[in-house]
């Protein structure tokens, strides 16, 4: 109750005491670190300059965990320095009001509708909330592929010991160079059985580099939902953590219901910020799993009513997180938006089609991921005749090379080219590669 008193009376203070302080105070610093750094469209030279990153290796793994670019950078320092000043009012200051402008702006980027976006610290976290709060019975079916990561075949795993629901696996290629369109699609047809309640798939598989064909995947599902009563058909989850912030699309005409991606990955954002992107009919069978703050406290006080609460907001996760992070992910957001979104697709694809033309002319290299753009994105796998992928890590890294390998069972060596490199390093990496021949 002492914590609910202090909640109640620190927010009506906030609209007299910060009224002429903090508030005044803090417009003028937002305008300060908001306003991103002028870049032009598609000017991958001075992205490049934008980033801390050591120029003593080329850098093929960044997918991994972003660098934090000038003006994401800034504005994690602008809330950090106010946080540090006088962290209860500034937290009070904004809180109720903070997330609905981050759910915007990543609405701006990704399309959809901001309300329906659900702040998260990760894809992990965000495929843990969706999968733990679906509405699952006993004999119920969740369907997943062969091809998807630790996060969701353990997040699925848990929910089905929890609701007695089954998970059943399918694989939609065997061999990943060859996967093809009808082929992914004939799989999930024959994969779906009467009882199947929930797909959940991967767009960008980090294990092969195979991109999924998420729309006519989701026609597919939509040609069986039609043939079910509302309460009995199936929802389309995606885990899009490694095409988001690559492929030029709007996530809310993907086909899928629930979308799920960590951002500091391929869209450069604060590291430990992600979200949940679901629709009207995914929320509605999915259950919070940890109490939001911001306005759905004012519920718990009873100074609102939860249809006053966006469904994002009231999913976010509440607690107290590293604020500045995620305050500052808009800024990600708007540098992605400046080097428009098209371009960034050409680039990204360009740079691996490059890579991957250049191993496939390699007797000693065999390549795992489709050339066709159409079924690849930023992951590019492959193996190397008689050495490990652990050891053509390794041996690339003495040559100032970072690239990592797959972490599953079956692991390849991986690159990863990003807006933040350029042919020249991709032909050095290449030679690197056929030298081991």
């Amino acid at each position: 109750m002492q914590r609910r008193k202090f909640l109640s009376v620190s927010g009506a203070a906030i609209g007299t005491t910060l009224a002429a302080g903090v508030t005044q105070a803090d417009e003028s610093n937002s305008k300060a670190y908001s306003t991103s750094e002028s870049i032009a469209t598609a000017d991958w030279k001075a992205l490049r300059a934008l980033f801390p990153l050591t120029r003593d290796y080329i850098q093929l793994a960044t997918f991994l965990l972003a660098s934090h670019p000038r003006p994401v950078a800034a504005a994690i320092e602008h809330h950090r320095r106010e946080f540090d000043k006088n962290p209860a009012d500034y937290w009070h200051a904004h809180y109720q009001t903070i997330d609905t402008e981050i759910a915007a702006s990543a609405a701006r980027y990704m399309g959809g509708d901001g309300e329906q976006i659900a702040l998260t610290d990760s894809t992990t976290m965000g495929l843990a909330l969706v999968y733990s709060g679906l509405k699952l019975a006993p004999g119920q079916e969740i369907l997943q592929t062969t091809h998807d990561h630790y996060s969701t075949d353990m997040s699925l795993a848990h929910r089905a010991a929890r609701t007695g629901a089954k998970v059943r696996q399918i694989s939609l290629y065997d061999d990943p160079a060859q996967a093809s369109l009808d082929t992914i699609l004939a799989r999930l047809r024959q994969g779906i059985s009467a009882k199947t309640s929930v797909v959940a798939v991967t767009w960008v598989h980090s294990s092969t580099g195979v991109k999924l064909p998420i729309r006519a995947m989701a026609d597919v599902i939509q040609s069986v939902n039609k043939k079910r009563a509302a309460q009995d058909q199936i929802l389309f989850c995606v885990d899009g953590v490694h095409g988001f912030g690559i492929e030029d699309q709007d996530i809310s005409q993907l086909g899928c219901d629930f979308f799920i991606a960590g951002t500091h990955k391929w869209i450069f954002g604060p590291r430990g910020t992600g979200l949940i992107w679901g629709n009207d009919k995914a929320w509605s069978r999915s259950e919070a799993v940890i109490p939001s703050f911001s306005r759905s406290y004012d519920v718990w006080l009873g100074n609102s009513t939860p249809d006053q609460v966006p469904v994002g907001e009231h999913m976010s996760p509440g607690g107290f997180h590293s604020f500045e992070h995620r305050w500052a992910l808009p800024a990600a957001f708007e540098l992605h938006l400046q080097l428009g979104k098209a371009n960034v697709q050409q680039r990204i694809h360009e740079l691996n089609t490059q890579t991957k033309q250049g191993l496939a002319k390699m007797s000693h290299v065999k390549l795992y991921t489709p050339m066709s753009t159409e079924l690849s994105s930023g992951l590019v796998c492959f193996d190397v005749r008689g050495r490990a992928p652990e050891a053509v890590v390794k041996q690339m890294h003495d040559q100032g090379v970072i690239m990592s390998n797959t972490p599953y069972r079956q692991s390849y060596a991986r690159f990863a080219p990003s807006l933040l490199n350029n042919e020249a390093e991709i032909d050095q990496a290449l030679a690197g590669i056929a030298a081991m021949a």
